[in-house]
């Protein structure tokens, strides 16, 4: 429903969101690693500290969408404004998604894996909001789950990125959260 306003990994859990699907698009990619110069004008490793607002930003364009709504809570001492989904079953569906690709689904391979629940599952675990996800399981199932998310999690992004039909972003972005 909302994002916790105590969590400040989710901004930029969004900017690498918005970077590997720009990629998986083919609107954006890295240059080519002959042509790279140490002083890049614009530098994943540097996620945190670029695109400023974002969750505001998404929030009130998905609210032009209809996925979510905008209303006041009450915190205490003060007022904030959220954004609840405005059809949880969206929502399930992805929570559902994500745990199927760690357990009934999973391949032990992420070059087979879908890119985009691949790097929800790194991005969502840098934002503090996988176990999220995990929570409902069964704690053989969360274990197994975690243990999981740790292999992937022990990959490392440089030499996953020179494999063949792989996205280079998807890795660069992997690697500036995890390293």
């Amino acid at each position: 429903g909302y994002t916790s306003f105590w969590n400040d990994c989710i901004s930029s859990g969004l900017r690498g969101c918005m970077l590997i699907e720009l990629a998986l698009r083919g609107r954006l990619q890295l240059e080519p690693c002959g042509v790279r110069r140490k002083r890049e004008t614009w530098n994943p490793l540097k996620l945190h500290y670029q695109l400023r607002n974002v969750r505001e930003r998404l929030a009130k364009n998905l609210v032009e969408k209809g996925v979510l709504t905008t209303e006041k809570q009450n915190f205490l001492l003060f007022d904030m404004t959220t954004h609840p989904l405005t059809n949880n079953n969206i929502k399930q569906r992805l929570i559902k998604k994500v745990q199927e690709a760690v357990l009934e689904k999973w391949v032990n391979d992420p070059h087979r894996m879908d890119k985009r629940l691949l790097a929800l599952i790194f991005l969502a675990h840098s934002s503090d909001v996988l176990e999220n996800a995990f929570a409902p399981l069964v704690d053989e199932q969360y274990d197994l789950a975690m243990k999981r998310v740790r292999q992937l999690l022990e990959l490392e992004p440089e030499a996953e990125s020179m494999k063949v039909n792989t996205n280079e972003m998807l890795w660069a972005v992997v690697a500036a959260f995890t390293k």
